[in-house]
């Protein structure tokens, strides 16, 4: 199994991720975690082409709004793709549309059989923890029902068995949310893993690592 997970984008560690991916290359790009941001969601997708296309990568959309109800053809879609990138939003938002193509099932199948490399940033990485208890101090689960047309999922993709708490120190949550749901783990004595917007985590194989600045 390969894991690229960040707080922001690459953190401090886009070589890390090209040797992951084994250098420039096709990749999906999952932006479904915007889809509540319905006058910015283009604007957020095009954040994210343009930087994987300037390192030499060739981005394609894969929208799950697409592929509900559709299992057997999103798994076709994505082996296309050696890499998927899925960017950040609302975690909740993320997880039900997950939930309503099947990637919850297809994602960790393509990568317990190594057939493709998951590389995710904020939502995109909280997404495969345990469960996404406390993270609704930063993402509304609210979001959810209007948008995708179920209720909240709380049960992660436990394909890493910690919670992520993404964005301590950062100017991308001024509110420092981040902040407070790291040190209320703490204080629980709750294992988690607290990223910087430099860190990430690497895991090959079953070894998980946390690349700091």
């Amino acid at each position: 199994m390969r894991l690229f997970l960040a707080s922001y984008r690459f953190g401090a560690h886009y070589a890390e991720f090209a040797h992951l991916t084994g250098g420039p290359g096709p990749i999906a790009v999952i932006a479904n975690a915007c889809d509540s941001w319905p006058q910015a969601r283009d604007a957020a997708l095009t954040s994210e082409l343009v930087p994987l296309r300037k390192q030499g990568y060739a981005p394609e959309e894969v929208d799950l709004r697409d592929y509900a109800g559709r299992p057997a053809e999103l798994e076709r879609t994505l082996r296309r793709f050696p890499t998927v990138w899925v960017r950040g939003g609302n975690t909740f938002v993320l997880r039900a549309q997950f939930a309503r193509c099947g990637a919850d099932r297809i994602i960790p199948d393509l990568l317990t059989a190594d057939a493709l490399v998951y590389a995710g940033y904020s939502a995109g990485a909280c997404v495969l923890g345990p469960h996404l208890r406390g993270l609704e101090t930063s993402d509304d689960p609210a979001e959810v029902r209007p948008v995708c047309g179920i209720d909240p999922i709380w049960e992660g993709l436990g394909l890493v068995d910690r919670v992520i708490v993404p964005h301590i120190d950062s100017r991308t949550d001024p509110d420092g949310a981040g902040n407070a749901l790291a040190a209320g783990l703490r204080a629980a004595g709750t294992a988690h893993w607290a990223l910087t917007d430099d860190d990430v985590l690497v895991r090959t194989g079953s070894e998980l690592r946390l690349r700091t600045a």
